[in-house]
């Protein structure tokens, strides 16, 4: 919601809501009477004016009713969040959200994800940061209803009225000692037919749980392995089923020399041909990697075959489009800069898999999905059967970066099962993920600034990519369709509609323009985690330091002086004051700040980098050398924090994804595949490059609302380390991350089975 709305929602915290019928108590909310939308006034880009989660938001509060809580015999409560867990801790604020308005233990809240609900259209969409957004009042609102219901049987069992009665710790008192259980009234609280019910939400100062810091829900599970991702799960007659695959992007089997051989090796059940490789089924995935090694395939090449990192690259320089012209003044100065930022993989701890069971008129899918309807219709469409014959379940993911967007696993694995007339447990193995997963666009970002007397005129910003694959869509089939239209119409419509809706220069510079062109729709991509911001922030600061320079300031106080939002302003003087900005240093290291404002929130960096040559090679083992980060210091305003060591846990992931953006992690594309297989050769940051001194700042907010988080730790931490590099070494990099080098400083993994194995090249490194 825009921030007129926030204010109005937040004085108003009266709500109706409804009990549903059931057995045990059933509550949902309904925000069919929110004010309309509104508009923050006087501000000069559409991401301040209405952003993306200002859209998410809305599209998904028409079906807001449909999502419950109940509470059980038990005296539990159990909510399934619409939403995907991937490490990001929402099951646990979504739990505390329900304990607080319920007042129930947290211990007594049960949150699993709920299987592919089609009557929910855009309401479970995992992305853009936007699940605790746009679920905080509709949870809430639904857990206020099931303690309004209690309260209400409550009063007729103890015979005393609601007003009365007090609601705490999962127990109903009333005066003179006499209590009742949510479990005791759980029956009763129930009804046979829905019923409206009015409730008023807690004033945020009477929070007990909300803004306290909580351990993860799922932590001990996680830590003792007991937390069950899609390849963990047990389905009757499910086999594990791994892929061999094309030696070139999206190459398609043409034959299978050896198709008899490879069915006679141990433990091999079934062999497909599908679309994306050949496929076999076996009793372990030790047999199924054997036989992968063992296959014959004649190969059709893929679209980008021959093609290596610099012709892209020439594809893009072609693709840009001339920079407006700035103003012409007397004295002016421009400034420039062109940054290429290469391919990166946005690969997880667990890998792109799936478990699928298709029969003749049904199919069932297990998988770590974040647009579930989505890929229920697209499951059905491809296996020639209707939605409402395609169940599928939602699993937790061990990461997802914005990759479970798409469901390329599920939908191969649904392809598969079909083709072999099995239910199969397809795993990708590292190397899939590595080599035909979704990658982050390869793209430049250029960047003029013109100023003059001490003030900036003009800033622009012109960003070209390989195209970011949206043909999820909102997550469902109609947006997910209109993604698909033709160049122009589809997915650059979508894709230039997020830029639009994400991208800020929040610096008073004039005339400020920022705008986007896509290109090449042959490789596999898709949103990395803060999709356009990484990249974009990242140039755009390197710019701001640049105009301080010329302007003879201080990066930081150059900043303070031009932000013209005061949240920005307050968390780049938290880390400016905590960090010890301008301190002195010794030649080779130094400092690097910046800022970024999105998703309702505002985030700062401060970085130390170490660039002496005693650094370099320092991790030469690994095929990296130097240099090294060794402070960083992050504050953010989130607006309200639901759980307050969840997210300083997610901006500690963010610093190691921005200082792997920046200074290691990239995809080399060589004769139309990219050579990194596994995390032994994808150089994310490492034990010995996580900076020793890490210090999150939460900054207290005056918004009563919550802003997303799942994001907002990279770009501001990118932008920071680019900066810093660029001090320490005296010039601004022409490509990131710095440490993309050619030739390699690692030996490639084969691409065509049979891999051969030696003491140094063995299974588990290979394929």
């Amino acid at each position: 919601m825009t921030t007129e709305q926030a204010r109005v929602e937040v004085g108003r915290r009266t709500f109706v809501g409804f009990v549903l019928a059931g057995t045990t108590l059933v509550a949902a909310a309904d925000l069919g009477l929110a004010p309309p939308a509104g508009a923050v006034p006087g501000t000069p880009q559409p991401a301040e004016l209405y952003d993306l989660n200002d859209f998410l938001t809305e599209v998904a509060m028409p079906t807001a009713n449909l999502i419950t809580v109940t509470v059980h015999e038990d005296g539990t409560a159990s909510f399934a969040l619409p939403r995907m867990e991937v490490g990001q801790g929402i099951t646990t604020s979504t739990a505390m959200l329900v304990a607080e308005e319920l007042e129930l233990p947290l211990d007594r809240v049960r949150v699993t994800l709920a299987d592919a609900r089609p009557e929910l259209v855009w309401n479970q969409l995992t992305g853009g940061s936007n699940t605790t957004i746009s679920t905080y009042t509709p949870v809430r609102v639904a857990a206020a209803v099931a303690k309004q219901a209690l309260l209400e049987a409550a009063a007729i069992q103890l015979g005393d009225t609601v007003a009365n009665l007090v609601a705490r710790g999962g127990v109903i008192q009333a005066p003179g000692g006499r209590s009742a259980t949510y479990g005791e009234l759980a029956r009763a609280a129930a009804t046979s037919t829905p019923r409206a019910v009015d409730v008023r939400l807690k004033d945020p100062r009477e929070f007990r749980v909300v803004g306290t810091g909580q351990g993860r829900i799922d932590a001990l599970d996680a830590v003792t392995g007991r937390k069950q991702y899609a390849t963990d799960l047990h389905v009757p007659g499910a086999l594990p089923t791994m892929v061999c695959r094309a030696p070139t992007l999206n190459g398609t089997p043409k034959r299978l020399r050896n198709r008899r051989a490879v069915l006679a090796m141990p433990g091999v059940t079934d062999v497909a041909l599908v679309d994306s490789g050949v496929a076999v089924r076996a009793r372990t995935f030790g047999q199924c990697i054997d036989a992968i090694r063992a296959m014959r395939v004649d190969w059709a090449d893929g679209p980008v075959a021959g093609l290596s990192d610099a012709d892209v690259v020439r594809e893009l320089r072609s693709a840009e489009v001339p920079m407006p012209s700035l103003p012409d003044t007397p004295l002016a100065q421009t400034l420039e800069l062109d940054v290429l930022f290469y391919f990166r993989s946005n690969s997880a701890m667990d890998t792109n898999s799936a478990i699928a069971d298709v029969r003749d008129d049904r199919a069932e899918i297990w998988s770590g999905l974040k647009s579930p309807i989505t890929a229920q219709e697209r499951i059905a469409e491809a296996l020639g059967l209707t939605p409402d014959r395609v169940t599928v379940h939602v699993v937790q993911g061990g990461g997802s970066f914005g990759r479970r967007l798409f469901f390329d696993g599920a939908l191969e694995a649904a392809k598969i099962s079909q083709a072999m007339g099995k239910p199969v447990k397809l795993m990708w193995h590292r190397a899939d993920d590595a080599r035909v997963g979704r990658t982050h666009p390869m793209a430049t970002s250029r960047v003029r600034a013109v100023h003059a007397a001490g003030q900036v005129l003009a800033f622009q910003q012109s960003h070209t990519s390989v195209e970011t694959d949206f043909r999820h869509g909102l997550g469902e089939l109609i947006t997910a369709r209109a993604a698909d239209l033709p160049t122009g119409l589809g997915n650059l419509g979508f894709a230039e509609t997020v830029f639009e809706l994400t991208q800020e220069v929040p610096y008073d510079f004039g005339a400020i323009v920022q705008t986007l062109v896509e290109t090449d729709d042959r490789f596999n991509t898709g949103s990395m985690r803060n999709i356009y911001s990484p990249d974009v922030r990242a140039a755009g600061e390197l710019m701001v330091d640049r105009l301080a320079e010329a302007m003879g300031q201080d990066p930081y106080a150059f900043r303070r002086a031009h932000l013209r939002d005061a949240r920005v302003r307050g968390v780049l003087d938290a880390v400016a004051q905590a960090g010890r900005w301008g301190r002195s240093m010794p030649a080779g290291t130094a400092q690097g700040i910046a800022i970024h404002k999105e998703y309702k929130g505002a985030s700062a960096c401060l970085v130390e980098i170490d660039c002496r040559p005693a650094q370099t090679g320092r991790d030469i083992r690994d095929g990296v050398g130097g240099p090294r980060i060794t402070k960083v210091v992050f504050a953010i305003d989130v607006g309200l924090v639901v759980n307050p060591r969840g997210l300083e846990a997610q901006m500690q992931g963010g610093i190691n994804d921005g200082i792997a953006l920046a200074l290691t992690s990239s995809l080399h594309l060589r004769d139309g595949h990219f050579l990194e297989a596994s995390w032994d050769n994808y150089f994310y940051t490492r034990q010995w490059n996580t900076p020793p001194e890490v210090e999150v700042i939460v900054v207290p907010s005056d918004s009563g609302q919550p802003g997303g988080a799942g994001e907002a730790g990279v770009a501001a931490t990118f932008a920071a380390v680019a900066c810093a590099y660029a001090r320490a070494v005296g010039t601004v990099p022409s490509y990131f991350p710095v440490n993309h080098r050619d030739p390699l400083r690692f030996r490639p993994k084969p691409t065509v089975p049979p891999i051969p194995q030696s003491p140094t090249n063995g299974l588990k490194k290979v394929y």
